[in-house]
Formats: structure tokens, C-alpha cells, sequence
């Protein structure tokens, strides 16, 4: 079953439930940029979405730099944002509480 997009209304609302989460500039997508205390933290928190990510078979566009992690979030075969990636986002902030 495709992925379908998220209306704007759902969108809005999914949106208002994850904090920091804003619409990506110049696309269809949603991003947050993750910042953590060390590089050690900020690989563990990748590591532990690649898991989630692979077994979702949906994985987010990002970036690690020290500390740091930009995260995109599309469904590619959709063309925009689609409930996959609501579900990641939200797993993203619960696994980025440890």
C-alpha cells in the first residue's frame, strides 16, 4: 500500500505535537536539528533510529556533525510527507530522550 501526503491540516497538527519539528525550505518534508553533549550521544541517537528506520523500511535524510544532527524527513515515493514520517519523527524525540 503507497504512502499518501498528509493534507496541511494533518500536517499542522502532526506537527504541533513534535516539538522543533518545522516544514523544510524549498520542499515537501519536515526537518529538526538534534544537538547533543558529545559526538558519543549524537552517534548512539543515529544508531539507535537506524534500527527503527530499517525496520520501518523509511529512512531520514541527515547529517552528523560532532554533535549535532540535522534530520530530513520525506517519503520519497510519496513525494512529500506522509504518516511514515510522522511515525519516524516520533520515534526520533522518544529515542532521543536516552
Amino acid at each position: 500500500m503507497a504512502a499518501t501526503l498528509l493534507s496541511e491540516i494533518e500536517r499542522a497538527a502532526a506537527l504541533a505535537k513534535l516539538p522543533g519539528w518545522v516544514p523544510a525550505a524549498n520542499r515537501d518534508a519536515i526537518t529538526k536539528t538534534f544537538i547533543f553533549d558529545d559526538f558519543n550521544a549524537a552517534f548512539g541517537f543515529m544508531t539507535r533510529v537506524a534500527l527503527v528506520a530499517e525496520a520501518m523500511n523509511h529512512h531520514p535524510e541527515w547529517l552528523n556533525v560532532y554533535r549535532t544532527v540535522a534530520v530530513t524527513l520525506s517519503t520519497h515515493d510519496a513525494g512529500g510527507v506522509t504518516t511514515k514520517d510522522i511515525q519516524l519523527a516520533e520515534a526520533m524525540e522518544r529515542l532521543a530522550l536516552g
